[in-house]
């Protein structure tokens, strides 16, 4: 069995694109982890020596759960996995393990906060962040412009809605920039359902032909694959064509399910703040 049949075989094993009856009392057993290692093979990467370091930033706003009064909450999670973990968790099953939270009573917000951690870590496999906010903190983060040089109104033909990393050229002369694009969309490798995003490239090296970014990044128009690995994908073919000093690729995608997320990958230990996007 090859690697694109393993990962075929655990999609297909997960809640994704199936009918899911949703339970109101808490069960961390619906979470669904998904092994990364089949994709980074096929991208070429080490599993155990990745060339980025990075992780994974959700946001849940379907989060509520009955304080010890029986009080309903509503409260926005951020949620942080580790790119080394050895697994992400599939969207839906996060969705559903979210939403079992509704009609279960907990003593403070410090023991939710716990018992998440506690739960995706273990599903992840490696330790993750939980942060729960109110509303009003929410709202404090506002929104933010896109960082860098947008190439969305570049005038040029488009014609390649197919993978295509050939499309990737160089422009002449060393840059440092950050460019952006709010034409990322790529599909759910189960369902089909299109996943809308904002993706954004912040480099110090060989200089990427503005034009070029743009038609790879249309190009994605059909793939299907999940967040993560679109991610990874982009800083892949960035990083093998261009020689460069520093690489960061993130995207910031709509929401959907109740749930966005923002993978970041970067040549870097300095990470990306939470500064929210319109369309999230």
């Amino acid at each position: 069995m090859d690697q694109s049949e393993i990962m075929s075989e655990l999609v297909n094993a997960s809640p994704l694109g199936k009918n899911s009856e949703y339970q109101a009392e808490y069960n961390p057993e619906v979470l669904f982890p998904i092994p990364r290692r089949e994709k980074q093979l096929e991208l070429g990467l080490d599993p155990d020596n990745l060339p980025f370091v990075g992780s994974d930033v959700w946001f849940g706003y379907e989060l509520s759960w009955l304080d010890a009064k029986g009080k309903p909450l509503a409260m926005i999670g951020r949620f942080e996995l580790p790119c080394q973990s050895p697994c992400l968790i599939e969207s839906k099953s996060f969705k559903l393990y979210l939403n079992s939270f509704n009609q279960t009573q907990f003593d403070s917000v410090a023991q939710v906060q716990a018992v998440m951690e506690k739960d995706l870590s273990r599903a992840a496999g490696a330790p993750v962040r939980v942060k729960l906010m109110t509303i009003a903190e929410m709202e404090a983060f506002g929104f933010k412009p896109a960082p860098g040089t947008g190439v969305d109104e570049l005038d040029v033909v488009i014609d390649c809605y197919d993978y295509t990393p050939d499309l990737l050229q160089k422009a002449e002369g060393i840059r440092e920039e950050t460019i952006h694009s709010h034409l990322l969309k790529s599909n759910c490798p189960v369902t089909g359902q299109p996943d809308w995003g904002t993706v954004v490239v912040q480099y110090k090296g060989e200089a990427i032909s503005h034009e070029s970014f743009l038609k790879f990044i249309c190009s994605f128009r059909g793939h299907q694959e999940f967040h993560e690995q679109c991610v990874e994908r982009v800083f892949t073919e960035i990083q093998a064509r261009f020689k460069m000093q520093s690489l960061t690729v993130y995207a910031r995608y709509v929401r959907r399910g109740g749930l966005d997320i923002n993978p970041w990958r970067s040549t870097d230990q300095a990470g990306q703040d939470d500064g929210r996007l319109i369309r999230q």
